[in-house]
């Protein structure tokens, strides 16, 4: 049913029925619809940095904008009287050095402050779990452990086993962080 004109000045088209209470002809109703759908899931910086990941990049909907990284809401604010959530996570550092090419097989819920305190050349992966996964990661590649260590010597099987826990070629530092988000966002 058309009961005014378009709000659009210069144009006299018939108002289409409603669009959200707003006067518009179906030439600009058409308009409107297909620039809002080249806005869906465009991805853009974000106003400010994600307060759960720390990210700026995110994607762009038509009712707000979500992390790119950890896909936390842009605009909620993680409740402050709350401890950070606990993500336990197994993780797998490489050292090349004088005793050899090893990896070290840990877990840890603070992984920044961890890795920071072990000198290694490269974070291979993080693989979600808690030391009861780390125990049977150990157990798995107890052959090529190091006596009285948590390093064990590279082998074929123990990176391939990396590379499978590290499938999708994420970053590790991207998967804590949307692991991160999921465990706030559970919280409620």
């Amino acid at each position: 049913m058309v009961t005014s004109s378009c709000c659009v000045p210069g144009c006299a088209g018939p108002a289409a029925d409603a669009l959200a209470g707003v006067p518009l002809c179906a030439t600009h109703v058409t308009l409107v619809t297909e620039s809002a759908a080249e806005h869906l899931g465009v991805e853009d910086a974000l106003p400010g940095p994600c307060p759960v990941c720390g990210s700026r990049i995110g994607v762009r909907f038509p009712t707000a904008f979500v992390c790119a990284r950890c896909e936390w809401r842009w605009g909620d604010v993680p409740d402050g009287d709350l401890a950070p959530p606990r993500v336990d996570v197994v993780y797998y550092l490489r050292m090349r050095d004088d005793f050899g090419d090893r990896v070290k097989i840990g877990t840890t819920t603070n992984p920044r402050q961890r890795l920071a305190a072990i000198p290694h050349q490269d974070l291979l992966a993080f693989e979600r779990g808690d030391r009861s996964l780390e125990r049977r990661r150990h157990v798995q590649f107890a052959a090529t452990r190091y006596p009285g260590t948590e390093w064990f010597r590279v082998t074929p099987a123990l990176l391939a086993h990396v590379d499978a826990v590290a499938a999708g070629g994420e970053d590790p530092w991207d998967l804590h962080a949307r692991w991160t988000s999921e465990a706030i966002a559970l919280r409620g």
